[in-house]
């Protein structure tokens, strides 16, 4: 089985960096897992998408947002010598429109099969909780769902860091 590493911390604080750093010692087999659907109108988060997309190495496959992504991790040949897995935070608000029992219980279904894969993986997360508590319903339903999930990543996680302003904590 591989080693799962979780990195999460705020927006900007270096979490996807760290995450490219630490599979590159992994080989060229690595497989970049972005999680985001792309909205042909949404020109600023298209920005970011080709600017982190310029910040891996050329040699990654890229699986863009798959449904199942370890059944499609699963199914790739060559086998990949990783993972990075960015992030779940966005895959959380790709499935927004299902209950919370629904998306838990599909990214439990996730973590026990990336825990059984035999590659090393690194998920990447967003840390929601340290800001003012949302003043609308939607919004702390989402802030509880991805705190929630990296809760439960962080404890089957082999290795979880926090990142902030380029600095990474161990705490596990």
């Amino acid at each position: 089985m591989g080693k799962l590493t979780f990195i999460t911390g705020p927006v900007r604080s270096g979490k996807s960096q760290r995450a490219v750093v630490t599979a590159s010692a992994w080989g060229n087999e690595v497989v970049f897992v972005a999680t985001y659907r792309v909205d042909p109108r949404d020109l600023e988060m298209a920005e970011r998408v080709r600017r982190h997309r310029s910040e891996r190495p050329s040699a990654w496959r890229t699986l863009e947002a798959p449904d199942d992504v370890a059944l499609n991790l699963g199914q790739l040949s060559p086998r990949p010598s990783g993972v990075v897995l960015d992030c779940l935070t966005l895959w959380v608000s790709d499935r927004f429109t299902e209950s919370d029992d629904q998306i838990a219980g599909v990214w439990q279904t996730q973590l026990n099969q990336f825990k059984a894969a035999p590659w090393p993986m690194v998920i990447v997360s967003n840390e929601l909780g340290w800001s003012l508590v949302p003043p609308d319903a939607q919004a702390r339903r989402f802030r509880d769902l991805a705190g929630t999930l990296a809760q439960r990543t962080a404890s089957v996680a082999d290795e979880a860091w926090l990142l902030v302003a380029g600095c990474s904590v161990r705490l596990k």
